[in-house]
């Protein structure tokens, strides 16, 4: 069973990009991957920061795009679940 994580994968990779420690944000969505069963090494990953809405308390937020390298689409549900907010 894995554990219990109260954050996240978009806060954490915003977490990431905002103490300067963007160069690890990649491995952590293949991880992330490699935890839901799906091969990391299919998909390319982007990431786009962005104001973060009215009334957060952040400053800015990093969505996180993926694209599958065999051109076929990517599961919508994979999709939102990677940008998926507190």
């Amino acid at each position: 069973m894995g554990r219990i994580n109260p954050y996240t994968l978009q806060m954490q990779i915003t977490r990431m990009f905002e103490q300067g420690q963007s160069f690890f944000a990649t491995t952590k969505v293949q991880d992330w991957l490699k935890e839901r069963k799906h091969n990391p090494e299919d998909y390319d990953i982007i990431f786009h920061q962005k104001p973060a809405p009215p009334g957060s308390k952040e400053v800015m937020v990093v969505e996180i795009e993926l694209h599958r390298k065999d051109g076929e689409p990517v599961d919508p549900w994979l999709q939102e679940q990677v940008n998926l907010h507190g």
